[in-house]
């Protein structure tokens, strides 16, 4: 795990989200405290229960992202999943401990590319010894009378043979023999003709079901030609996977997972039942007493063994326009004991999204249309119009945060984006008038902003 201090951690967010210092400054505490439980004396470390947290704010304002960037920092197994997908057991809907499925499956996978990459010298060596093998088969051996089963004797490779080989070493690793082809044997498992049919909220039976009949039948081999940079390739990845161990990957995976998953619950609002009203909020209710026991600590069987949810941390996030924070049953509240609001973005917030980020949009465009080689120059006052449009947008129409600016972008872009091919070499500046120029007959239209931007 990841030894960030909070300062540093919120430190690292803001190099790609603006603002919202208070849904910062809570993520980084708690990550923060997981390094802390670890370092705590063991009797006193399972008692320790991470401090979930609800996120309050409007879409578009940063809540995923911050969540997102975070499990990234701590080097965490991180899903996202929408409240609204899953309904009480009975009802049609997803299974809620699918959740913490998805969550080992993606720490598996997490650990799998960990482990390829420490093998990932050894697996390339193995893997041009066998492309060298393609290249310039081994010696084949003398015609003698053997015993049946017995191993046929292998001649003694000579000093010119040796020689060769390492010459095709050198023409291999400088490109020489980039463009001839090899003929492999790709191994390929047999999917199953029968297709299995579960109900909704099922899936994790009929995916264990198409598993079982695909190890009954046997894998067959196919012979296909390629190019020696993808032969290379394709057998560094299967020399690889033969040289991980993956009942300790998958050990790793679980107990990452059971130490520092992290679960971001979107849209939680839309499961929050509302006083006095009756039908579907009876659902919204089962969905929180269903989620209950996975956020307050359970063992939840997976194909590759129990986890525990004791310890992974869920983040929470809704806008709570219509209901209230205070209308999730009271068990529920109670697992949530760290509420954040997220701001509003504000015209200047747009400005600073627009240019300060690592991942900034205008950092974003420019890159990709100086792959046509077309220079693109945002003027000040062009950001700064960009900025005040979005946000007159989000005023006049539903607010959907930064968001808006994508939107706003393509269709400043739009043009220049089509022609680019054909610009060759230009240099495109962007100023104000350009921007009005572009986007204030659609403002002016107020039926047509609305489908538009």
């Amino acid at each position: 795990m990841a030894t960030f201090t909070p300062r540093e951690i919120v430190s690292e967010l803001d190099r790609y989200i603006v603002g919202q210092r208070a849904a910062k400054r809570a993520v980084a505490i708690a990550l923060r405290n997981r390094w802390r439980r670890l370092h705590v004396p063991p009797e006193l470390r399972d008692e320790i229960a991470p401090k979930n947290i609800i996120m309050i704010g409007p879409t578009g304002v940063g809540k995923t992202e911050i969540s997102r960037r975070l499990a990234k920092l701590g080097q965490a197994p991180f899903v996202k999943v929408e409240a609204s997908k899953f309904t009480e057991v009975g009802y049609v809907g997803r299974d809620v401990e699918s959740i913490i499925r998805d969550l080992t499956e993606l720490a598996i996978n997490m650990v799998r590319e960990e482990e390829k990459e420490k093998v990932r010298v050894r697996a390339r060596e193995q893997a041009e010894e066998r492309v060298l093998d393609l290249l310039l088969p081994p010696v084949r051996p003398e015609r003698r009378i053997h015993a049946v089963g017995s191993e046929p004797e292998r001649k003694a490779a000579t000093p010119e043979d040796s020689a060769t080989r390492e010459k095709l070493r050198r023409m291999l690793r400088e490109g020489k023999l980039d463009e001839r082809l090899v003929e492999l044997e790709v191994t390929k498992p047999v999917g199953p003709m029968i297709e299995v049919m579960t109900p909704q909220g099922m899936e994790e039976i009929e995916t264990n079901l198409k598993e079982m009949l695909q190890n009954l039948l046997p894998k067959k081999t196919k012979k296909t030609r390629l190019r020696v940079p993808e032969a290379l390739e394709t057998l560094a990845q299967e020399e690889a996977a033969r040289l991980i161990d993956m009942e300790t990957a998958t050990k790793e995976a679980i107990r990452r997972v059971e130490q520092s998953g992290i679960v971001f619950i979107d849209e939680i609002d839309k499961i929050a039942g509302r006083e006095g009203m009756h039908g579907p909020d009876v659902s919204r209710e089962g969905v929180q007493r269903d989620l209950l026991p996975i956020v307050e600590g359970s063992t939840v069987n997976t194909k590759h063994g129990p986890v525990r949810t004791d310890h992974v941390l869920f983040i929470a996030s809704g806008a709570f326009h219509i209901a209230k924070p205070s209308d999730l049953i009271p068990e529920f509240q109670g697992r949530f004991p760290i509420r954040v609001e997220l701001d509003a973005l504000t015209q200047a917030d747009f400005i600073r999204i627009l240019t300060e980020p690592e991942n900034a949009l205008i950092r974003q465009y420019t890159a990709l249309l100086a792959t046509e080689h077309v220079t693109l120059v945002f003027r000040d006052d062009a950001i700064a119009e960009l900025a005040r449009i979005a946000a007159q947008v989000n005023e006049r129409t539903e607010n959907i945060g930064a968001r808006r600016l994508h939107t706003v972008m393509e269709r400043l872009l739009d043009e220049i984006s089509f022609d680019a091919p054909e610009m060759g070499g230009r240099e495109v500046v962007i100023d104000a008038a350009y921007v009005r120029e572009r986007l204030n007959p659609i403002l002016q239209d107020q039926d047509l902003s609305r489908y538009i931007l």
